[in-house]
């Protein structure tokens, strides 16, 4: 058995590189695991400022850096301003107005509820349906209220965000070379693993994670002129979440559908406009996972669909939704790690005659 893990330990873990790069992923791990919340407002300008540099790269062949710098910049702070002037609040009064029919909403599924046990009385009981009905309400109630929670509490890390994150952001694509020559200080100077490593991930992920800001736009907006040529209430709000579930591959088309198949089914039963609602909705969800994916990622993470899952259950347990957000490329960096992992085969014995 002792020689069993020796053979394997001399196999992956004898190159000095190899040691180099255990000790950085330990360092980052524990860093974001127990320092995350506190650095998230830098993790965020630092992915920002990385899907930003596309644009400022592309730019720069023709202008200086700094010119290029600003001029994203500025493109960014007006996209923002639009976000937090104009979107923001159709969204907020959206997301008001939805939790103020919610009450509604239940009464009406209640009923529906209550004639389960008459049209089925043998296989449905009167006092289950009353036991869902309650426990319901309690956990409607209970998000009700972590949601205002959550809204009040987080008024200051909004501020943080608006004012911090931006400033973050420019200074790390202003000063991105010097940034990076100060931290190569802390590293040895053969560091060929690791540069290996980056150069493989780098493409990728900077592909993935332009191609998914990119899903979002393009399928929010198709999922608010489908909800606004049907006339679905809350049109915007659920466009946003429609297209935010992208971030989620499998799960979050799965997961959004219930609150879009609600709102439909609640504004006009089962009737035709919920027929076609729902027609064009996964006709809509076919088009984004076999014709829209395929071209935005089609130079990206080629990852089997039972890694992408197992990543999103892995890491979003790990740290939460931050962890789901960036499941595909940490599950990239775990693929690149094992494709560049140096390994040394045991020399095999000389047959003797």
């Amino acid at each position: 058995m002792f020689d069993f893990v020796n053979a394997w330990y001399k196999r992956y873990f004898t190159d000095p590189q190899a040691a180099l790069l255990v000790v950085l992923l330990l360092v980052s791990s524990l860093t974001i695991y127990y320092m995350g919340t506190m650095l998230t407002p830098l993790i965020a300008a630092v992915v920002i400022a990385y899907l930003l540099e596309g644009p400022v790269s592309k730019l720069e062949r023709k202008v200086s850096r700094l010119v290029a710098v600003i001029a994203v910049f500025n493109l960014f702070l007006m996209f923002m301003v639009f976000l937090v002037l104009f979107l923001l609040p159709i969204l907020s009064r959206q997301a008001k107005q939805f939790f103020q029919e919610v009450p509604n909403m239940i009464n009406r599924g209640q009923e529906l509820l209550m004639r389960l046990p008459e049209e089925y009385p043998s296989i449905i009981s009167e006092s289950s349906i009353k036991d869902i009905i309650f426990s319901l309400s309690g956990d409607i109630s209970n998000a009700g209220q972590s949601v205002l929670s959550v809204s009040f509490a987080s008024i200051p890390l909004i501020v943080i965000y608006l004012v911090l994150v931006p400033l973050m952001i420019f200074f790390f694509m202003k000063d991105k070379i010097i940034i990076l020559e100060w931290m190569s200080r802390f590293l040895p100077s053969d560091r060929h693993l690791v540069t290996h490593l980056w150069e493989e991930m780098d493409g990728q992920i900077g592909n993935y994670i332009r191609g998914k800001v990119y899903e979002i736009i393009i399928v929010g907006v198709a999922a608010y002129i489908v909800f606004k040529f049907f006339g679905l209430n809350y049109a915007s709000l659920l466009a946003i979440v429609v297209g935010l579930s992208v971030l989620i591959p499998y799960i979050g088309a799965a997961t959004v559908t219930i609150p879009v198949a609600l709102v439909g089914f609640f504004q006009w039963g089962l009737g035709t406009d919920f027929t076609w609602l729902m027609i064009t909705y996964f006709g809509l969800q076919f088009l984004d996972g076999n014709v829209l994916v395929p071209i935005l990622f089609s130079d990206a993470v080629n990852i089997h669909a039972v890694a992408i899952i197992a990543a999103i259950l892995v890491f979003g347990g790990l740290w939460g939704f931050w962890g789901v957000f960036f499941a595909i490329p940490l599950a990239t960096l775990v693929k690149a790690l094992i494709n560049v992992w140096p390994t040394y085969a045991e020399e095999e014995p000389e047959a003797q005659v």
